[in-house]
């Protein structure tokens, strides 16, 4: 028996559930020696902005006893090099391209780049990465039809100086703001939408209704906790920034949960993301309500991980007679 494994995100169908979560696998090109990429069920790249970004000052990383810290600050070269140098690599590889967009500080950009995103056939769909701890937004508080109503060759001057990291809101910790956030870039893009949810939240479904009454196709959860670690020696930070996102096995079962309690709350596809480090990691999530799932700090550790990922779950999907992967989506047992 050949168990099938293809699921569907929206108008995205994907040829298996297992995709490359964004900031973990570059733009795909770094792989391309260790991984068959084209066995992979989708590409989210690593997020861009409007304009190049140097990201935070070194160090940016460091490990913990049970995963690592991160806080690159979304260094990349903005959306026009993305274009230009970065799309056709990942197009060659042939498999579904998700690109992962965030603001700088004003969440107009959010608009501006999935209108100019909308245009390119081989981008499948958009991932709003509203939750990215490193880069803290401007609440969406005006109104949604003029977020959805700026020229874009207007966005540009109107970035403003974003909060302060360690006081200011992000945008996926508010449900209104994330709700008009949301309706701005569905009004802009027929693309798949997919939000990016944050675990910094005291009820993370609150915020996933908001995007899915708003019109996101799909959730991703979660993405990191705000951690910190300290050099006991030296009496210093071992990030220059302090903190920053916590990722790795340790917040597997705080993942878990939200991804199940989640699930009990919307309609649409849930991307679940958080510690999976092999194939019983990625049951786990399916379980817990996770329609298809992302690999991330483990391509650090093993850069075929993915594809052991895809290989298990089709062995025990045969082993077990099971034979299409939807129905056992959600099958927990209480």
């Amino acid at each position: 028996m050949k168990p099938i494994l293809c699921v569907n995100i929206g108008k995205l169908r994907l040829k298996n559930p297992v995709i490359v979560a964004s900031g973990t696998f570059g733009y795909a090109d770094e792989f391309k020696g260790f991984v068959d990429l084209k066995k992979i069920g989708g590409i989210v790249s690593k997020t861009i902005t409007l304009s190049p970004r140097k990201g935070n000052p070194p160090p940016r990383t460091c490990e913990t006893p049970a995963g690592m810290l991160n806080s690159i600050g979304l260094e990349n070269p903005g959306v026009e090099v993305f274009i230009k140098e970065k799309l056709p690599i990942l197009k060659k590889i042939g498999v579904p391209v998700i690109v992962s967009i965030a603001s700088e500080g004003d969440p107009r950009e959010f608009v501006a780049l999935a209108k100019q995103l909308d245009k390119i056939k081989d981008i499948v769909a958009i991932e709003l990465n509203i939750s990215c701890p490193n880069v803290v937004s401007r609440l969406a508080s005006q109104p949604v039809n003029q977020l959805a109503s700026e020229p874009v060759n207007q966005l540009a001057g109107l970035i403003g100086t974003p909060a302060n990291r360690h006081t200011g809101t992000l945008i996926s910790q508010d449900s209104s703001s994330t709700y008009a956030l949301v309706k701005a870039v569905r009004k802009v893009t027929k693309k798949t939408l997919i939000t990016k949810l944050s675990p910094n939240v005291t009820d993370i479904t609150e915020i996933a209704m908001a995007a899915e009454k708003a019109g996101s196709d799909a959730v991703s959860l979660i993405n990191t906790l705000i951690g910190m670690s300290i050099d006991a020696e030296t009496k210093r930070p071992k990030l220059a920034v302090i903190t920053g996102g916590l990722s790795g096995p340790a917040i597997k079962p705080i993942a878990l949960r939200m991804v199940w309690e989640v699930y009990q709350k919307v309609k649409i596809p849930i991307i679940g993301m958080g510690g999976i480090m092999d194939t019983q990691d990625a049951r786990e999530f399916f379980l817990a309500g996770a329609t298809a799932i992302a690999v991330g700090t483990a391509n650090f550790v093993n850069p075929r991980v993915s594809i052991e990922i895809i290989e298990g779950i089709k062995k025990y999907l045969r082993e077990n007679k099971i034979k299409d992967i939807k129905t056992f989506i959600g099958g927990l047992k209480l």
